[in-house]
């Protein structure tokens, strides 16, 4: 479904949340932990993909286009992370039939960090729709995002719902605005 943002090659309106990103990321100076905050739809997961690509990319074959804001549809790391089969990118979201983010999730996360990432490239975990981490989770969770492993980046997307305390305390919070136009 070209609507599913897993499928969106192309950024629209939120190039400046890109470009701060990218400069922060060439620049060593990205945080582990990244809280994108903002209504459901203004585009957060289409970034966060963007930017992971951007990072994934880098010394693959039709790597990430940063002038037109554009990912190569015949770039390796791209078609990896849209069959959910990337070593470097891990995607937690609720599954369909659950209430919450199950703590299984979390600890299939936990179990996965321990290996070693591929070819050096950094390891990008993104967590959509946070507010579905329950207690157990958020718990389980804390203590990997206390000592993430060297060259791991967390992004965690919440659409204005409320987030615990001890969550948001941790990250660095972008509030992402789409513009009018």
């Amino acid at each position: 479904d070209m609507n599913d943002p897993i499928n969106q090659t192309k950024l629209f309106g939120l190039e400046n949340y890109f470009n701060e990103l990218k400069y922060l990321f060439d620049n060593n100076k990205l945080p582990n932990k990244i809280l994108l905050s903002g209504q459901k739809g203004s585009g957060k997961f289409t970034l966060s993909l963007h930017l992971i690509n951007y990072v994934l990319s880098k010394k693959e074959d039709y790597s990430y286009d940063f002038q037109n804001f554009q990912i190569s549809e015949k770039n390796k790391s791209f078609k990896l992370v849209k069959n959910n089969t990337s070593p470097n990118f891990y995607l937690i979201d609720i599954l369909s039939e659950k209430k919450n983010i199950d703590i299984s999730q979390i600890r299939n996360l936990i179990s996965d960090l321990r290996m070693s990432s591929l070819n050096d490239n950094p390891k990008i975990i993104l967590i959509d729709n946070i507010h579905y981490l329950n207690k157990n989770s958020i718990n389980t969770l804390l203590k990997t995002l206390e000592e993430p492993g060297d060259n791991t980046f967390f992004i965690l997307i919440n659409s204005n719902k409320k987030v615990l305390p001890t969550l948001k305390s941790r990250c660095l919070n972008f509030k992402i605005m789409l513009p009018h136009d």
